[in-house]
């Protein structure tokens, strides 16, 4: 997956949208991938796979004048003060973005592991790609304390746990007024609540069986 910011009038299209994103996209192949990659490695490549701006337009203004500003700067004390993570903080993001509803999907995840029996420790790893519901992969970490296999785990927990961001906002119910708690305290390892705070601490015994199973 690559994002890549344009001109508005890249290659002199006019309108076309689809013709700039193909020529966007053919043109970061040519100049981008086959440059990086050793020609080896894309024998038999399906470029399918090639995702160029999921969103279908990444037109400037960019950097600094759309993206600058609050939502990175708690990144580390919302995690545990020093998770692992792909960039993007909790907190100045809503639920719609993977940022925050797939690390709490994870956190939710690897809780049921645990409880299961699975595992003494368990983390959960998931990469998006803007404009596609599922996930491009999911892969859990057991650090050796597993009962079965970490591929078959992750399996598990793919087939348990829906991974699409609407599924996760409606399995936590993540649209609600939870988060000025969050604002403090950190969101994970806090005890979920009669009136619905932290969701994702809370253990389901169906969840569990479905796991063992």
């Amino acid at each position: 997956m690559i994002a890549v910011q344009h001109a508005r009038d890249a290659g002199g299209l006019g309108d076309d949208k689809e013709a700039q994103r193909q020529l966007i996209r053919d043109t970061v192949w040519e100049q981008v991938v086959k440059h990086a990659i050793p020609a080896r490695w894309l024998d038999g490549f399906d470029t399918s796979n090639l995702i160029v701006n999921g969103t279908g337009s990444f037109p400037d203004p960019g950097g600094p004048y759309s993206d600058a500003g609050l939502t990175g700067r708690k990144i580390i004390v919302d995690t545990y003060g020093g998770g692992k993570h792909g960039g993007g903080a909790f907190s100045g993001k809503d639920p719609s973005k993977v940022d925050r509803s797939a690390a709490y999907n994870a956190r939710w995840a690897a809780k049921h592991v645990v409880a299961a029996g699975l595992a003494d420790r368990c983390e959960v790893q998931v990469s998006y790609a803007i404009g596609r519901a599922q996930p491009l992969g999911l892969l859990a970490n057991t650090f050796g304390t597993g009962t079965i296999s970490d591929l078959e785990l992750s399996n598990r927990i793919l087939r348990v746990f829906d991974w699409r961001p609407a599924a996760m906002i409606s399995n936590l119910d993540l649209k609600r007024p939870i988060y000025q708690v969050t604002a403090a305290g950190g969101h994970f390892g806090r005890s979920p609540t009669d009136d619905g705070h932290f969701p994702w601490e809370r253990i389901h015994e169906d969840r569990i069986e479905a796991l063992r199973s």
